[in-house]
């Protein structure tokens, strides 16, 4: 339930308590600001209230986003403020300021306008663009106001608006024109946009189904059911922004059934590939590592970069005039095969060719991008000028995903060993990487995994807050994959990549879980799950124990209990934070950043 409180005089013929209450507002009037502060008292604190200045004129989505949006504790339009449970008590302390010096007499001017002036904490005020908020003075602005009313379709606004203001391609001429007609159906006939989000999911979890049975027809049902899941994808958040339905459990829903989606399908391929009798599982493995490294560098390197006051690299600059270059933004979104442009590769090369094609296609794509967009971020960040913020540096360290190895060493190493962070990191992760690759299960990978926990300690014993220290969780990340990868590849044993495969998708899941959990400013996971799941460094050097210590068939074993163990611990956890998170009225959040 929300309260609106009209303080002032009543104007006849307005509507205004008309398109309060369609916002689920329980509308109450006040003479002056005396009587707003008591009715203001008498609201529950749970509840979300607003002050509006009954003159007000403007269109109904100005209002809607003004007062309803749960991303803000407060917020704030010409002629209206609103507060959430955590802004209450800054709007109670404005009005009992604005009583104090106005004596509670009849209002002239607004009372809302000048309780949000006087509000002593941050207030969103929405963009509004061309959709009218006024609190006309006399009879003839509020004519006029009327009038700019109706010069605009706040309806086709509040559509444009649904769309995100930086997209892919694909998405931006192919599914955006549609798909928010979508969400707009979908908001009137009351669906939300997790409902939305669990059948993008259901969907492309079908689509997967069809890949596994390897026939032509199940390929084809296959790219069309990953395009039909794409869409949906995007429907929920143009649903989300329609009616500005966000919380904390759809922005995490979205993030990772987006993960879920994507390499669901590619077990589903691997699994249609082999009913042909091709194997690969490898190649499956490989688009996941790569696919997952692409978004910690992304992760990485945004996070690391929070809290600058401003653009202060030089390389940066450069990006920013070559996107007022029309044609050169389209190009560099599209090359760096955001999700929009990736499914529809998936997609189409899965229809017209075969697994094995689609994930060669699909990993020369990605490293092409990879190598692009890291090679950048490397360019931004020798050039960039700023120092990195202590909360920076721990979001690095937190993604770093440090487990008790390198956490007991990192104290000893700190003042005896001075290898900058990203250095020791790579060359720790290339430690037990090239032993892998060249002696496979051997005492040499062995021996290089002890060697890496070791430089990961030397890596994380120090703030990361070097210029570079944002590539040290990617390095962890492609050391720790890559090894699994490689072990499980040089096994001739059915059943140990896919093993490799679940093992890889639990863990990924965790990091991708600690990224969330930053961005919602939420801290990164408890101490004890870390430590439960042995970190980066303990499973790496665990695996390759496994694999020298057992037979091919055992180790195919191990790494499926592993990947059970892992799986259960780090999804148990997380669906309990986040499920308490919004039960516990979490500050609602939304991305709006780089496309996937």
């Amino acid at each position: 339930m929300s309260t609106a409180i009209l303080a002032g005089q009543p104007v006849p013929g307005s509507s205004i308590e008309d398109d309060l209450r369609s916002l689920g507002f329980e509308v109450h009037t006040a003479a002056d600001s005396a009587a707003a502060e008591n009715l203001l008292a008498q609201v529950p604190a749970g509840e979300r209230v607003a002050v509006v200045d009954p003159r007000f004129v403007g269109h109904l989505h100005a209002l809607r986003l003004g007062l309803t949006d749960p991303r803000f504790p407060l917020a704030a339009i010409p002629g209206a403020v609103t507060a959430q449970a955590a802004g209450r008590p800054a709007l109670t302390r404005a009005l009992a300021r604005e009583n104090a010096v106005g004596g509670g007499t009849t209002l002239v001017d607004s009372l809302a306008d000048r309780v949000a002036a006087a509000l002593d904490t941050d207030v969103h005020r929405p963009e509004l663009g061309s959709l009218v908020a006024a609190v006309p003075a006399d009879p003839q602005a509020r004519n006029e106001a009327r009038q700019a009313v109706a010069a605009v379709d706040d309806e086709a606004v509040r559509l444009k608006s649904a769309v995100k203001a930086r997209d892919g391609f694909f998405t931006t001429y192919c599914v955006s024109p549609y798909s928010r007609y979508l969400a707009r159906w979908c908001a009137r006939r009351g669906l939300t946009p997790n409902q939305v989000t669990t059948a993008s999911l259901v969907t492309a979890l079908i689509a997967a189904g069809c890949a596994a049975t390897g026939t032509r027809a199940g390929f084809v049902a296959a790219g069309l059911l990953l395009i039909a899941s794409f869409v949906l994808d995007c429907t929920d958040g143009q649903l989300a922004r329609y009616s500005l339905q966000y919380s904390t459990l759809g922005a995490w829903l979205d993030a990772t059934f987006d993960r879920a989606k994507e390499y669901a399908y590619y077990a589903g391929l691997a699994l249609g590939a082999a009913r042909g009798g091709d194997d690969v599982w490898a190649l499956a493995l490989g688009a996941m590592v790569l696919q997952t490294c692409r978004h910690v560098v992304d992760f990485a390197f945004n996070e690391g970069n929070a809290g600058d006051a401003a653009n202060t690299s030089p390389t940066a600059a450069l990006s920013d005039r070559l996107d007022s270059v029309g044609w050169t933004v389209w190009v560099r979104r599209m090359i760096v095969l955001p999700i929009g442009e990736r499914w529809a590769l998936i997609a189409v090369l899965t229809a017209v060719t075969t697994p094995r094609i689609t994930f060669v296609v699909l990993l020369i794509g990605c490293a092409f991008a990879a190598t692009y967009t890291t090679a950048g971020r490397v360019l931004r960040s020798l050039t960039r000028r700023a120092r990195r913020t202590d909360r920076a540096a721990r979001a690095l360290a937190d993604l770093a995903d440090s487990g008790p190895l390198a956490l007991a060493a990192a104290p000893f190493v700190r003042d005896r060993v001075r290898i900058p962070a990203p250095p020791a990191a790579a060359a720790g992760g290339l430690l037990v990487v090239i032993p892998a690759a060249l002696w496979g299960a051997s005492w040499q990978t062995a021996l290089g995994a002890l060697g890496y926990a070791g430089l990961s300690a030397v890596a994380v014993a120090r703030p990361l807050k070097g210029a570079l220290d944002w590539l040290v969780p990617p390095f962890f990340r492609a050391a720790e994959y890559g090894t699994v990868l490689l072990l499980a590849a040089e096994s001739d044993v059915n059943g140990t990549l896919p093993a490799a495969f679940g093992l890889v998708a639990a863990v990924a899941y965790h990091h991708y879980d600690t990224v969330y959990r930053i961005r919602g400013d939420a801290g990164a996971p408890p101490h004890w799950l870390t430590r439960a799941i042995g970190g980066h460094e303990g499973r790496t050097l665990l695996v390759a124990l496994l694999a020298v210590l057992l037979t091919a068939a055992q180790f195919k074993v191990a790494l499926t209990v592993l990947a059970v163990a892992v799986a259960l611990v780090v999804l148990v956890e997380s669906i309990r934070f986040w499920v308490s998170a919004h039960r516990g009225g979490a500050p609602a959040v939304h991305d709006e950043g780089e496309p996937a």
